[in-house]
């Protein structure tokens, strides 16, 4: 997914008065892998613009929770705190594959060439239409994601020692993350529930924008 998905929760945060950025990482796929020091630099370099003694919190949703730990050791800021948003987690210990062997077979039949098709185009009508509760809203999101190559899949990102060195906390819109959710609990996390499908903070991002700031700030 591309920075559109998060922007109006972003518009929402700015207007409380909360500097945020929104980094964008539809590039980092491109080129040979591995993609994950791509990811990291990214972020970091988007961060740029923050002056370096600015304590940060990020924020990562669905498969880029799995690169948190990287993006973590690779920032120049000090972390004050990390929300998984319906996302899933790196391992205990690395390195986490980016994706189960029962995702993969589902996968590699999509691939043309190596190239998979765009995510919302993976699923049915019927599963993708819940997601989006503006027709336009839904045509810039679609519009705006990569086709990913099978390979990015296939890579296995690393769980750098003592990444979470700063408090965590999880934020569950629904299945199938709801088991991440308990994981999150168990490792002795924060976790809320803001009821809703996987791009919920697209449909609501009031409510995301303060569940955000109520989990930031709970420590």
């Amino acid at each position: 997914m591309g920075p559109s998905t998060w922007q109006p929760v972003a518009d929402h945060l700015m207007a409380a008065g909360h500097q945020v950025r929104v980094p964008s990482l539809l590039h980092v796929s491109e080129g040979a892998p591995p993609f994950w020091p791509r990811v990291a630099e990214a972020v970091r370099d988007d961060l740029r613009q923050v002056p370096t003694g600015n304590p940060v919190s990020l924020v990562v949703h669905s498969n880029a929770g799995l690169f948190l730990p990287v993006i973590r050791s690779a920032l120049d800021h000090p972390v004050a705190g990390s929300v998984f948003v319906d996302a899933a987690l790196p391992a205990r210990s690395g390195p986490t594959p980016v994706a189960t062997p029962e995702l993969l077979e589902f996968l590699r039949p999509k691939a043309v060439h190596g190239r998979l098709p765009r995510w919302t185009d993976w699923w049915d009508e019927a599963d993708v239409a819940p997601m989006f509760s503006d027709p336009t809203v839904r045509q810039t999101v679609v519009e705006e994601q990569p086709s990913l190559p099978l390979s990015y899949y296939e890579q296995y990102v690393p769980v750098p020692d003592a990444w979470d060195d700063h408090p965590c906390s999880y934020l569950l819109f629904g299945p199938p993350y709801d088991d991440f959710a308990t994981e999150a609990q168990e490792r002795g996390w924060r976790v809320a529930h803001l009821p809703g499908a996987h791009l919920h903070q697209i449909v609501d991002p009031v409510g995301t924008a303060r569940q955000l700031v109520e989990l930031a700030t709970a420590y």
